[in-house]
């Protein structure tokens, strides 16, 4: 053991050197997994990022780097740019999903690209990038028709609604409809099977990886039915598009356009292998829903702190495509408030708080090692990195100082971007390297209609909700490097409690009223 121990410190010391240690009282360095998953059990998981730098690091220029030994594993955790672009760009292939990683989610994600390594991840890029052509992405009519169940939920006379709940629905409408040409209508029939499956499977699924090393006290079969039935809805549906497919041979192809060429249509062009069209179809049902109906909520929720921004959308809207006809998607990627509105939302708010890669082959980081923190730090094949999204998009080194130009960077302004742009690899809401998101383009594309039409319908959104009363005060504090509050504290002061459940929720209702 002694010398199996010398000869890794060797080799680590070798490609750089160490972190700075999470240590605690716990035996065999339980101190960072149980602390962490206390954490994000209590919703509190940008309070630990913060704590955690600031404890260790606190007297470092770069201190956004840390490691943990648990039972003998080591992980390097880390919010720090520079790391973040070699794990996901410069060193690409040195960092990889892992063994673990897909063995723990095969059963949900099957052998998607989201779940695979090397050439198969690469082969099932190359097939599946041509599918989010812009010719797909520019066919609104599968919004509108969902929009238009859409609306009347918020009603007509100011009454509230909970949004968090309605884009939920109509996101999963709307990836039903691009991905199957199913229609779930979710938004019509709210206790539908297939919705409350999905989301059945995608929570306890959850809770079972938190519960490591308990698996065994949330065991599979509680998901799995959940994941069967959704199953058995889609494997119709491929099954008769693909003989539809087999019967047309060499006659005239369904034309992209048309009402019923879908996700499944496209993925089947380049691929008819029933695995691949089950595995990739499901978790595009899944990123499709969850990802968009978060940043449309949290859109939600800030534009009714800001009337101001609406007022600057409605005259926008006016001026640009009036309040009765569809916009197109050239009027869409035209309005330039749309994409300043959205950036900034994922600014706050990204969709993945955290992420997770497995050191493929033996290398280094370029950050968190020496006095400072900028020197190098060894990573041996097998090391487990958690990079903190998240954290990383509310560094202060991210921004430049306070003025007139820009707004403190814990408040939502979506005009900073008129003439701002963030520092390379501190915002990355759609990832970034050979993995950025290829649904990307579709999502924006997606939110971009809904907040038009929406607001060619209504003036005015307002908070029907306590900001400050639904986050709950717990014993620990936030520590500060100086008086004055850190940038994750100052953001989370007065804002709803958030649960990181691979993606940022609210942990409540977000509740808002729209008047016409």
């Amino acid at each position: 053991m002694t010398a199996r121990r010398v000869h890794r410190e060797t080799k680590i010391r070798q490609y750089g050197g160490h972190a700075p240690r999470f240590g605690g009282w716990l035996p065999f360095g339980l101190s960072f997994l149980v602390q962490f998953r206390s954490s994000v059990s209590a919703d509190e998981c940008l309070k630990f990022c913060n704590n955690t730098f600031v404890r260790i690091c606190k007297a470092r220029k770069n201190p956004y780097t840390v490691e943990a030994t648990v039972a003998g594993q080591r992980i390097i955790f880390t919010a720090d740019p520079e790391n973040v672009k070699a794990i996901l760009a410069t060193q690409f292939w040195n960092f990889e999903k892992g063994e673990k990683f897909r063995n723990d989610w095969v059963d949900m994600l099957g052998h998607s690209i989201f779940n695979s390594d090397g050439q198969e991840w690469h082969n099932a890029r190359a097939r599946l990038r041509p599918v989010f052509s812009r010719e797909r992405i520019s066919d609104l009519e599968c919004f509108e028709r969902h929009v238009q169940n859409l609306l009347p939920l918020f009603g007509t006379d100011g009454q509230t609604v909970n949004v968090k709940d309605l884009f939920l629905r109509f996101t999963l409408d709307v990836s039903a409809d691009f991905t199957l040409g199913a229609n779930l209508e979710t938004l019509k029939r709210p206790d539908n099977e297939f919705a409350a499956c999905f989301e059945r499977s995608r929570h306890i699924k959850i809770q079972r990886e938190r519960s490591v090393p308990f698996k065994f006290l949330v065991p599979k079969s509680r998901y799995r039915p959940y994941i069967a039935y959704i199953e058995s809805f889609m494997d119709p549906i491929i099954m008769e598009t693909m003989n539809q497919l087999e019967s047309e041979g060499q006659g005239d192809k369904p034309n992209k356009k048309q009402r019923g060429f879908t996700l499944l249509n496209a993925c089947a062009e380049v691929s008819r292998e029933p695995r691949f069209l089950r595995d990739e179809l499901l978790i595009a049902l899944f990123a499709g829903r969850d990802n968009t109906a978060m940043a449309l909520t949290w859109t939600l929720y800030e534009l009714a702190r800001h009337p101001d921004v609406v007022e600057d959308l409605r005259r926008i809207i006016e001026t640009t495509i009036g309040f009765d006809r569809q916009p197109t998607y050239d009027d869409l990627k035209g309005m330039k408030i749309l994409s300043n509105m959205l950036s900034e939302t994922l600014r706050l708010y990204p969709g993945v708080p955290f992420n997770t890669r497995a050191c493929a082959k033996d290398t280094s980081l370029p950050c968190g090692g020496g006095k400072d923190g900028n020197d190098p730090i060894g990573v041996l094949s097998g090391t487990n990195i958690i990079f903190a999204n998240h954290m990383l998009q509310l560094s202060p080194d991210a921004y430049p100082p306070v003025s007139d130009a820009f707004p403190p960077a814990d408040e939502w302004c979506p005009r900073r971007w008129d003439t701002w742009f963030p520092k390379t690899w501190s915002y990355i809401p759609f990832h970034g390297g050979p993995r950025f998101c290829l649904g990307q383009q579709l999502a924006l594309v997606e939110m971009s209609y809904v907040l038009v039409r929406i607001f060619q319908h209504y003036s005015r959104v307002e908070l029907r909700m306590d900001e400050t009363g639904i986050v709950e005060k717990h014993d620990s504090e936030w520590l500060r490097k100086g008086s004055e509050p850190e940038l994750a504290e100052r953001f989370m002061k007065n804002r709803p409690r958030m649960v990181a459940e691979i993606m940022l929720y609210p942990r409540g209702e977000i509740r808002v009223a729209f008047l016409e």
